[in-house]
């Protein structure tokens, strides 16, 4: 049975990729869903972000790709890995011919506010609400309840915590859990096309990897720009936030000694940001009553394999066919919801992880040998377990 403008109030904390997403999905499935959002405005804050064949598929099946690849980047090259001191191409996968043959959809890169954008449009403006800032997030007698800023209480049958990484409904679902410095801090960073060397201009995502270093550059807002991610050893000054900054001279330092080119990259570059990358273990559930958690509020991983925003888009995905599947049973629901993500993200959040030491090899015997395994693996093979994930196929499956 279908539920309807008249089934259960959901309401959404955060406005991100993952919320809107979630609300999109619902809408699709008959549910009428209250996104709530901090900030006044859907802003630009975050740049650029790759959306391979799992995720591209997901926003056809809304009805959005069109309108996301209006602003994006279609890949022709990915997974080019290149030796730091030189540029030597260790591996790269040829994106353009394999990738929808494989996955049936091709990879994309964009600013985040494209993506925003995209899944923005299909969700009905009387469901946003911005400016609305969560001050605390309770549970009465097993019900969640909200309270706002404006002094505003929300007490919803289903409360789905989308609200990022220091997630208020994330606190209140398993209390709060600790997380560990990873030693690595990310600087972010955009270069106008017009000033950046011909070889980050391309449709490619380079990642240019050496020793407690690398950095990946691909092109973002339909080919204006090059955005740059870059990874380094973690100061006392990196903190856990989008909006941190560094200069463009602490930026250049940790480079110093690298290739020339991707130097003269980075010094066309805008204020880069900075933030630490903490490290969280997989939570042993994330639902409690008819609160659950989805996003980086459930799964926060490390961005090695640039999967952060398609696992929120799948949660999202996933959580609503369930709920279709069980709209009067919404613990039902959200149980399969748990038990399916659980374990695809935990895995995630696992391999990723272990991406981060395999980049950042001093040279030497195990450099080496890294180097050759990259010269003969065939990434896109290798992640057809994340790109050929179907929610649907994973929801009738376990049913």
């Amino acid at each position: 049975m279908m539920a309807t403008e008249a089934g259960p109030r959901i309401a959404i904390l955060g406005g991100g990729i993952g919320g809107l997403a979630a609300a999109a999905f619902l809408r699709d499935k008959g549910f009428h869903s209250d996104v709530y959002e901090q900030a006044a405005a859907l802003t630009e804050v975050g740049a650029g972000l790759v959306i391979a064949p799992n995720a591209a598929r997901l926003l056809r099946r809304l009805g959005v790709l069109d309108r996301f690849i209006e602003r994006a980047v279609r890949m022709e090259i990915g997974w080019e890995f290149r030796r730091w001191e030189n540029g030597t191409v260790l591996s790269a996968e040829n994106l353009q011919d394999g990738c929808k043959r494989m996955y049936g959809e091709h990879t994309y890169t964009a600013h985040r506010a494209d993506l925003l954008n995209a899944l923005r449009s299909a969700v009905p403006e009387h469901s946003l609400h911005l400016g609305r800032r969560c001050v605390s997030v309770e549970f009465e007698g097993g019900q969640a309840v909200l309270r706002f800023e404006d002094g505003e209480t929300v007490r919803p049958d289903i409360l789905i915590g989308a609200d990022g990484i220091h997630s208020r409904v994330r606190s209140a679902i398993v209390g709060q859990t600790q997380a560990r410095e990873s030693g690595i801090c990310a600087f972010r960073a955009l270069v106008p096309a017009r000033e950046a060397p011909e070889f980050a201009r391309r449709h490619a995502q380079t990642l240019w990897i050496g020793p407690d270093h690398h950095l990946v550059h691909y092109p973002v807002s339909g080919g204006d720009y090059v955005n740059l991610v870059a990874f380094a050893p973690a100061g006392s000054s990196s903190v856990e936030s989008w909006t941190a900054t560094a200069t463009l001279g602490e930026l250049l330092d940790e480079f110093d000694g690298w290739d020339p080119r991707l130097v003269e990259l980075i010094r066309s570059a805008d204020t880069p940001g900075r933030w630490a990358l903490l490290d969280r273990e997989p939570l042993d559930h994330w639902n409690r009553g008819t609160a659950t958690l989805l996003g980086d509020a459930a799964h926060p991983m490390f961005p090695f394999f640039a999967q952060g925003a398609a696992q929120a888009i799948e949660d999202g995905a996933v959580l609503a066919l369930c709920l279709a599947e069980n709209p009067h049973s919404p613990l039902t629901a959200l149980g399969r919801y748990e038990e399916l993500r659980r374990r695809r993200t935990a895995r995630l959040q696992e391999v990723s992880h272990g991406r981060s030491h395999i980049n950042h090899l001093p040279d030497g015997l195990e450099q080496q040998a890294r180097d050759l395994a990259y010269a003969q693996a065939d990434p896109l093979r290798a992640n057809g377990w994340i790109y050929a994930y179907d929610p649907e196929v994973a929801v009738s499956a376990s049913g």
